[in-house]
């Protein structure tokens, strides 16, 4: 299908459209700072993306500024250094000022003078709000894990979706496009689901780059359309006539 006969994109918002990982290494300097710690961004992150994951499915309800509290307290823990509750709070209220990627807001604008944008996202409403300000655009629906009730890779997330995407924009799966960064989070439950999907892949891993804050494959799986970033994506699409 021509990326032009899509009606719906769906985004994952961090790591896709927000630099959750350049975000997550910034929160965490004040506890490095004080505790004197030298750590490589790369194990940082590797050890957020085992913390993370877990809390998610361990407390699916828990909203993800407590979640996020959690997860710096236990990598803290695991560092063998001392952290204390503000620390752990300001982190889990981060997500705001996590960087928009330099492409982020002109392809976003892009894409929405062609198709209807909807944001499926880990995170709460009152962090995610604060992400759509640095994007600066308005989608037409945001669908969070506090509005589901559980994490993706849920596959109840993806029912959600597009339980909701029918009754909210009468669009059915054929005419929605998922567009995403995470593998796990993301493509695998999409297309469970049924979804045609876009990888975003920024971290070029079909090119043998570092999976980052995001768990690792054994195997990628299948994708249907890939690009290294979100203004080659808007590109294709303007060229797909």
């Amino acid at each position: 299908m021509k990326l032009g006969n899509f009606k719906v994109l769906t985004f994952d918002c961090y790591g896709t459209l927000i630099d959750w990982e350049s975000g997550i290494w910034n929160a965490f300097q004040p506890l490095l700072r004080e505790q004197s710690t030298a750590i490589e961004a790369s194990d940082l992150l590797l050890r957020f993306a085992h913390h993370e994951f877990e809390a998610e499915q361990t407390n699916p309800d828990l909203l993800y500024p407590a979640l996020l509290a959690r997860v710096h307290q236990n990598i803290s823990d695991e560092l063998g250094v001392e952290t204390s509750s503000s620390m752990n709070e300001n982190f889990g209220h981060s997500v705001p000022d996590w960087p928009a990627f330099d492409d982020s807001v002109e392809a976003l604008a892009r894409l929405q003078t062609r198709y209807k944008l909807v944001v499926l996202s880990n995170v709460d409403r009152v962090s995610f709000a604060a992400s759509q300000q640095r994007l600066g655009v308005e989608f037409d629906a945001v669908y969070t894990a506090q509005d589901i009730g559980s994490y993706k890779p849920s596959p109840e997330n993806f029912r959600y979706l597009l339980e909701h995407l029918k009754s909210d924009l009468n669009a059915s799966s054929e005419h929605v496009l998922h567009v995403a960064q995470s593998l796990r989070h993301d493509h695998e439950p999409a297309r469970a689901a049924g979804l045609a999907n876009v990888w975003i892949g920024r971290q070029r891993l079909s090119q043998g780059g570092a999976w980052g804050a995001t768990l690792a494959f054994e195997e990628i799986p299948h994708v249907d359309y890939t690009f290294f970033s979100l203004a080659d994506f808007a590109e294709a699409v303007e060229n797909d006539v």
